[in-house]
């Protein structure tokens, strides 16, 4: 019975290689082949499909089969974005973990980059991590955060919807703000991390986040609720949550200002 021909294959190629191979240890550093030779060589057998790969599809079914390299399929571009984005966070995340760009880091226990969604329609920026921030590695997650999250939710959204970060990532001593050196060494963290995110809107919470964003020393309280916009970003600056707890009555006029941030985004302000 004659060879298969995958078997006729497969001989050919061990022939070839023990063939060059002896050639090699002889010396010899080339191999001139003769045109007919290698025309016949790239001619497949009849029938033969070569272990791990496809059999030839024609032409106009491969066309049907799948969109040509360029094309986009609906619904994969923002998905694709969304977890390039993640992957590249994770990267910042990781540096941020072992910076040492200022004194901070002699000090802090846990650094906290921030977190949330990927692709926001808001992003939320305050001051610095507090101590239960700096104990977790999230940002607010104390008493500040949990109003800031009743916050979130009364515009319509989760937590897990906007991004939540701070001008510098790790805890000042004793929750004093952070020096124009601190922030300065840690604010391209941040410049970074909202080029990749995209924010739709960002809420600039507190006078130090304004400071270390804008370069500005205009008070909170002269500024607040006026649309400022940061590289190309409309951003609206408002007291932070921690003056809140202080001064319960200042809740009503940052209520305006996120309701101004939904009408931004052109969504409706929930009722009740």
């Amino acid at each position: 019975m004659a060879p298969a021909p995958r078997a006729q294959a497969a001989a050919l190629v061990d022939g070839m290689i023990d063939h060059l191979q002896h050639l090699k240890e002889s010396g010899q550093k080339s191999v001139r082949l003769d045109p007919d030779v290698l025309g016949q060589l790239a001619k497949p057998i009849a029938g033969q499909v070569i272990p791990g790969e496809r059999a030839a599809v024609p032409p106009q079914t491969a066309e049907r089969r799948a969109p040509p390299p360029s094309a986009k399929l609906p619904g994969k571009p923002a998905a694709s974005a969304a977890h390039a984005s993640g992957t590249a966070l994770g990267a910042i995340a990781e540096r941020i973990a072992v910076c040492t760009a200022c004194g901070l880091c002699q000090t802090r226990t846990r650094t906290v980059p921030g977190q949330g969604a990927t692709r926001p329609d808001i992003l939320f920026v305050g001051e610095g991590p507090g101590a239960d921030e700096d104990a977790q590695g999230l940002a607010f997650v104390g008493r500040a955060g949990q109003l800031l999250t009743k916050m979130i939710k009364a515009m319509g959204y989760e937590r897990e919807d906007v991004w939540i970060g701070n001008i510098v990532k790790c805890r000042p001593p004793n929750n004093r703000a952070p020096s124009l050196e601190e922030m300065a060494a840690c604010l391209p963290y941040l410049k970074e991390q909202i080029g990749l995110l995209q924010p739709r809107v960002m809420v600039c919470m507190g006078a130090t986040a304004v400071k270390g964003l804008f370069e500005t020393a205009t008070p909170i309280s002269k500024i607040r609720g006026t649309w400022l916009s940061f590289e190309g970003i409309d951003t609206m600056p408002t007291f932070h949550p921690a003056y809140l707890l202080r001064n319960p009555s200042a809740k009503r006029v940052v209520w305006q200002d996120l309701k101004a941030v939904l009408e931004k985004l052109g969504k409706p302000v929930p009722q009740g």
